[in-house]
């Protein structure tokens, strides 16, 4: 097998338990013992919000079972809020290259430093934070969207 095949393959089969912060690539938490999430996957978004239209889309898709929380209807959770800051950090979470981060003050955006100042932040503004952010069966978590991530977060929740 040439060798570049080798390595996207590996990249592959290793993408189910890779923390990627880079630019706007997915990021994903290892699955949590015991695991925060319901038996079946809890997407977390913005219903308008064309990545997660993507996200819902490809899960229907391919047959996985989600229930849909959004932001704007019913609030960010501060309990779901606490272990995204825990197992994935706030700055994944805080996305600084949309909309709602370019038109806050720019004294708030200086201010966002920390977990707790970036908490205060998404609990205000939960538009700035990145989307979707989905929690999956077997305890993981994953904030943004790529096929390729939830293909590997689909077979590895199959396995649990």
């Amino acid at each position: 097998m040439p060798r570049i095949v080798a390595q996207r393959l590996a990249r592959r089969d290793n993408a189910a338990s890779t923390v990627r912060t880079a630019g706007m690539m997915p990021v994903m938490a290892p699955p949590s013992t015991p695991s925060p999430c319901p038996p079946s996957a809890t997407v977390y978004g913005i219903s308008n919000c064309d990545t997660v239209k993507k996200a819902r889309d490809w899960l229907s898709t391919a047959g996985v079972d989600y229930q849909f929380h959004d932001f704007k209807k019913a609030g960010v959770p501060d309990a779901a809020l606490e272990d995204w800051l825990q197992a994935l950090g706030w700055e994944a979470l805080v996305n600084r290259k949309g909309t709602t981060w370019r038109k806050l003050d720019p004294a708030l955006q200086a201010a966002t430093q920390d977990a707790s100042s970036a908490s205060a932040l998404m609990l205000a503004h939960p538009s700035v934070i990145k989307r979707p952010v989905v929690c999956w069966p077997d305890g993981a978590l994953s904030v943004g969207f790529s096929p390729a991530l939830f293909a590997a977060r689909h077979e590895a929740s199959d396995r649990v």
